[in-house]
C-alpha cells in the first residue's frame, strides 16, 4: 500500500510518501510545499492545491493520511491552517484517494509506542523505521512521514484491510 502523509500548514505543507508492504516501510518521496508570506492568501491556497495534485500525480498513492488539527491559542492561525487543510483534502478527494485523519497523540503512539513522546523522539524513530541516513528537513516533512507510518500501523496488513472493506 502506498500512503501519502500530510502535515498541513499554509507556509509549509510537509508531505511524505511511503510504501508499506510485508510489514516493512519504504520511503518513496518526501518534501515540502512552501508558500511565500507576501503572496495573497487565496493564491497560497491555490499553490498548495496544485502542489498536492503534483505530488499525487507523481507518486500515485492508494490512501492519504493527514494530521487532525489541534490548536490551543491562535485562532487566526487555526483558521488559516484549516483552510489549507481543506484544499489538501479537496485535492485528495478530487483524485479519489481515501483520506484518514490522526491526532498528534495517535501519531506519537504509532511511531514510538509512547503518546507523550517528544518531537525529536518521533523524528528519530521515523528515520529509523524508514532506514534514512538523517531526519528529513524541514520538520514538517518528517512529521508527514510519521503520519504516513501511523496510517500504515492503523491499517495493518492487507488481510485486515480486506476485512475492514467487507464491514
Amino acid at each position: 500500500m502506498r500512503i501519502l502523509g500530510i502535515d498541513p500548514g499554509y507556509a509549509i505543507v510537509g508531505y511524505g510518501v511511503i510504501e508499506f508492504s510485508g510489514g516493512r516501510y519504504y520511503s518513496i518521496d518526501y518534501g515540502a510545499i512552501t508558500t511565500d508570506a507576501d503572496t495573497p492568501f487565496p493564491k497560497r491556497l491555490q499553490e498548495i492545491y496544485n502542489g498536492i495534485i503534483s505530488v499525487i500525480i507523481k507518486n500515485d498513492p492508494d490512501e492519504m493520511s493527514i494530521e487532525r488539527l489541534y490548536f490551543q491559542n491562535n485562532q487566526k492561525t487555526a483558521i488559516d491552517v484549516a483552510q489549507a487543510r481543506g484544499v489538501i483534502m479537496l485535492a485528495a478527494q478530487n483524485s479519489n484517494i481515501p483520506i484518514s485523519e490522526y491526532t498528534p497523540l495517535q501519531v506519537k503512539t504509532a511511531v514510538t509506542g509512547y503518546g507523550q513522546a517528544h518531537k525529536p523522539q518521533v523524528m528519530e524513530m521515523t528515520r529509523r523505521l524508514l532506514k534514512l541516513e538523517s531526519v528529513p528537513k524541514p520538520d514538517d516533512t518528517a512529521d508527514a512521514l510519521a503520519i504516513a507510518i501511523c496510517h500504515a500501523q492503523s491499517t495493518g496488513t492487507a488481510l485486515r484491510s480486506l476485512l475492514n472493506k467487507r464491514r
